[in-house]
């Protein structure tokens, strides 16, 4: 197919942030082959470093979310490692909507009085309760709403009544994709307690706007994406609480959403593992390879403790989020996959975040001795210099496409115009990313010596080399932050 002249001249053309230079457009039989201006888009990309390691700014009106994650409901110890991996993923979305100012709502607010130690634990930033919403209102339309017990023994202890969904199931449910065995829920004051937080939340939208955070204009419940992130297990229960909110609040939002996350499986310990014993295990095993990697005991370090504690989170996160959450997780807890050397593991990245801090405080240091000059105006770099095809990796496939990767994981939970009640996120996109960086900056960083001698014809390529890569350490500190993870300075 023979491209229009016109496209061409186009596309060579074209200017803006993220469009790399075009040197040359020819057209070929398999389409156009484009032929880049390296050392412009070097130039383009490392003059503006801040526009490509942070979040693009919203162009217009931010949806609203109300981010609800039924795991944490419950107790530390009763936690699974499905229901954990739920946690994970609603705090990595929120921390990714939040940085594209959008206003998120976290519910519930955790009430048992372990949860907030452990989360904290876990790097997760969610609300803990303060006072109990009323609960009045939705109490007296249950009652309302209530079908008929024929014995009283019919119900469990601590249920105020049964209330049939059948008929909303049919007029809202079957169509939006609920489960069509759906069709009555057992009402307690717990899911009414929840329900008047989930109310509460959405009726909370002018808080957002004081928080400075760019809301849509319409203040209505129906302006909300309520989303919820739950466990394979919990799915049904959360359909039940859809309907019934639905029943008890005309004002409920019309979009609710189902972001399910698949089984966890584990070899190598046992099936029944929770949520904190699986972090237990995580920091004893990242104790002891650390031990042996640095030959001695340094658990009574407080600095050292610190330390182990990211890397113990840093390698649940990775392990948790780097697969798609609606695919089913295969954990293998053997030691072995906590090493630095493994180069998909979250060690690794926290391994190269902290090869860069040495890097940049070797050179401060070599600047205090007066080898080297203080750093130049970037304006003034000559970025040529830059002809490593692995200096081209790092900006073209990481640097360059960042922002855009994080618009795109953000818009994903998005899913207001689509139909039926189930949604999928990529959360696992900025792991992934963030480990094909690693990998290709320590290739990189193992073949070629960034502080040279210092002689000053050599001046030129090391300051180019060292501006490349401080965008790496900008992006990468960015992606860590989406997963609630600080950089390290050593390991």
């Amino acid at each position: 197919m023979e491209v229009p002249e016109g496209v061409v001249h186009a596309i060579v053309g074209l200017q803006g942030p993220g469009v790399a230079p075009v040197l040359c457009c020819a057209p070929t039989p398999a389409g156009l082959a484009l032929q880049l201006q390296r050392s412009a888009v070097f130039e383009r990309v490392l003059c503006s470093v801040a526009a490509y390691a942070a979040p693009a700014a919203p162009t217009g009106p931010t949806p609203r979310v109300v981010l609800h994650c039924p795991a944490l409901r419950g107790s530390p110890s009763t936690l699974r490692l499905s229901q954990l991996r739920a946690v994970l993923v609603a705090d990595h979305l929120a921390r990714i909507l939040q940085a594209h100012k959008v206003s998120v709502r976290r519910v519930p607010a955790v009430r048992d009085p372990h949860m907030p130690t452990f989360l904290r634990q876990l790097r997760v930033d969610w609300p803990e309760v303060s006072e109990k919403p009323s609960t009045e209102a939705l109490r007296n339309r249950a009652i309302a709403e209530l079908s008929p017990a024929r014995e009283a023994g019919a119900l469990p202890p601590g249920t105020l009544g049964r209330v049939c969904l059948k008929e909303l199931m049919e007029e809202r449910g079957r169509t939006a994709g609920y489960d069509p065995s759906v069709d009555s829920c057992l009402v307690t004051e717990d899911l009414l307690s929840l329900l008047a937080e989930l109310q509460e939340a959405v009726q909370a939208g002018a808080e957002g706007s004081s928080l400075g955070l760019a809301a849509a204009p319409d203040a209505g419940a129906d302006s909300y994406v309520v989303l919820h992130v739950v466990s394979c297990e919990e799915e049904f229960q959360q359909q039940k609480l859809d309907l019934l909110w639905w029943k008890l609040d005309h004002q409920a939002p019309l979009t609710q959403k189902h972001l399910v996350c698949g089984p966890v499986k584990v070899t190598g310990a046992p099936s029944t593992l929770t949520a904190p014993e699986y972090y237990e295990l995580r920091h004893a095993q990242v104790c002891k390879v650390s031990s042996l990697k640095h030959g001695k005991d340094l658990e009574q370090d407080p600095a050292w403790m610190e330390i182990f504690r990211v890397l113990s989170v840093a390698t649940i996160k990775f392990e948790m989020l780097s697969t798609a959450p609606q695919s089913q997780l295969l954990l293998a807890l053997a030691d072995s996959s906590i090493s630095t050397k493994g180069s998909k593991s979250g060690t690794f990245v926290m391994y190269n975040c902290a090869r860069l801090a040495t890097l940049f405080e070797g050179y401060t240091c070599s600047v205090e001795q007066g080898l080297y000059p203080t750093f130049p105006p970037v304006s003034s770099l000559d970025f040529s210099l830059l002809r490593d095809e692995g200096e081209w990796l790092l900006l073209f496939n990481s640097i360059l496409p960042f922002p855009d990767l994080l618009r795109q994981t953000a818009a994903l939970p998005l899913p207001c115009p689509t139909p039926g009640l189930h949604v999928a996120a990529r959360t696992e996109t900025v792991c992934k990313f963030l480990v094909q960086l690693s990998m290709d900056f320590s290739s990189y960083y193992n073949r070629v010596h960034i502080l040279g001698e210092p002689r000053p014809h050599l001046f030129g390529q090391m300051f180019a080399r060292l501006q490349l890569l401080r965008a790496v350490r900008d992006v990468l500190h960015t992606g860590l932050a989406m997963l609630g993870l600080p950089p390290l300075s050593h390991i």
